[in-house]
């Protein structure tokens, strides 16, 4: 499951059992992430969290909530691995690949859309790179 942790929503994406792509779950409020993971889990198995980091210089509120989030991941769910991986530039990358996509404007300016496309990037990058979990 690729989490791309915002401070108001959190894309989510999961793969298919054969590890072969990534395809969107959903977009949650951050508020109520654990409460969605935890409905997941009683349905479905997860191998490992992708979580998307921005990697970057200059120290942010979001570096320090997702620092948080991490480590109450971590602590919550201890049988699941946690995995942190770049996510620089996954939002322009959501958008490029929804205007490829052929969605229309009006759907590409949904916030809600961009960050569950974003989960997908990462989750597909992570895929492509790794074979861990």
């Amino acid at each position: 499951m690729a989490i791309d942790y915002g401070g108001s929503r959190t894309g989510l994406a999961v793969t298919d059992p054969l590890r072969i792509t990534a395809n969107g779950l959903a977009t949650v409020p951050t508020r109520e992430i654990f409460n969605f993971i935890d409905d997941y889990l009683n349905n479905e198995k997860v191998d490992c969290f992708v979580v998307g980091d921005p990697v970057n210089n200059n120290p942010s509120d979001i570096n320090s909530d997702l620092e948080n989030f991490v480590k109450k991941l971590d602590k919550r769910y201890p049988h699941i691995e946690v995995v942190r991986v770049d996510e620089r530039f996954t939002s322009k990358l959501a958008k490029r690949a929804m205007i490829e996509g052929g969605l229309r404007k009006k759907a590409r300016q949904r916030k809600e859309t961009v960050d569950m496309v974003s989960a997908v990037i990462i989750l597909q990058s992570y895929l492509e790179s790794s074979s861990d979990c």
